[in-house]
């Protein structure tokens, strides 16, 4: 094989399509003649396990979880103004569909902030809840594998955040 695997099985990693996983094994497959070594991660929450090619891992996005100052830049970004355009909603839901897929956490905190009502904002639409939820969700698995806690603690960590802003 060409390319070294920089991933562990047991390793937490982040698939942008998906969010948080955990390397299960990296193993050499024999597809139409070709053998290719092959990473399994699996995605407990969406009861899915996805394979990549070692050689196709970079290209994917696949990556480590976030630096404790990554993760800080993104709850600090939850703290700050948010930026929601006046444009049309369904300009911004590609705009924030695109942020989620990205994985970045700072992305996907722009998307929470920005989607984040307070008790006494107007109600959101059906759609907007919905990415809302997606985003608070996506950012939450990753702060709970970061700080090693449940996911529904992180989410109250975030919602903590979003409230007190």
């Amino acid at each position: 094989m060409a390319k070294k695997c920089e991933f562990s099985p047991g390793d937490y990693v982040v698939y942008p399509a998906h969010g948080v996983g955990r390397v299960t094994d990296i193993h050499e497959q024999e597809i139409s003649g070709i053998t290719i070594e092959l990473i399994a991660i699996q995605f407990d929450k969406d009861r899915m396990t996805l394979r990549i090619p070692v050689d196709k891992a970079h290209s994917s996005g696949l990556r480590r979880l976030s630096s404790r100052k990554m993760m800080d830049d993104a709850l600090t970004t939850l703290k700050g103004r948010s930026r929601a355009k006046k444009t049309m909603w369904s300009r911004r839901a590609q705009e924030y569909e695109a942020k989620i897929n990205s994985g970045d956490p700072v992305s996907i905190a722009e998307v929470v902030r920005d989607l984040h009502r307070a008790d006494d904002q107007p109600e959101q639409s059906y759609s907007e809840r919905q990415m809302y939820q997606a985003a608070l969700e996506r950012l939450a698995r990753e702060l709970a594998a970061l700080e090693k806690i449940d996911e529904e603690t992180a989410a109250q960590k975030l919602e903590k955040l979003l409230k007190a802003a």
